[in-house]
């Protein structure tokens, strides 16, 4: 995301979704949204999609006032290949997977502000055409400034 591999000005449009939320400071939020937009010929657009912090109708129940950046965990099911090749191994299973075989992974994720991608999108030099919210994520379209 930080050093995408397209020529500048290749794209009428692009997409980033669920990604740059993943970036830890800042700094490297803009640097990849200054990326993406050196991408786009002039006039193109870019629809970007971030994870909220304003989540309270969600499973997740983050409000306004939670921290903006967290752990989230994600589980890997097994596969039913790899359940059988466990059973044929001798491991038990204990209805839907085998006792340990599932793994927990931890990914990082800034939860956005309301209004907070908007200002990164004018700091990485793009100018925001139409932003909302939807189903627990802010959005926003931007073009590079002239």
């Amino acid at each position: 995301m930080l050093d995408l591999p397209h020529h500048s000005h290749s794209f009428d449009f692009a997409i980033s979704i669920a990604a740059v939320h993943h970036l830890s400071t800042p700094g490297r939020r803009i640097e990849a949204i200054i990326s993406i937009l050196d991408t786009l010929k002039p006039g193109g657009k870019v629809l970007i999609y971030v994870w909220a912090l304003e989540q309270e109708s969600s499973r997740r129940g983050w409000t306004e006032h939670d921290e903006q950046d967290v752990m989230v965990p994600w589980v890997k099911r097994e596969s039913k290949k790899e359940r059988r090749a466990a059973a044929e191994a001798g491991h038990k299973p204990d209805g839907q997977s085998i006792d340990g075989c599932d793994k927990t992974f931890h990914r990082y994720y800034h939860l956005y502000r309301k209004c907070e991608l908007e200002h990164d999108v004018q700091a990485a030099g793009g100018e925001v055409v139409e932003a909302g919210y939807e189903k627990d994520n802010w959005w926003a379209v931007a073009t590079p400034n002239a």
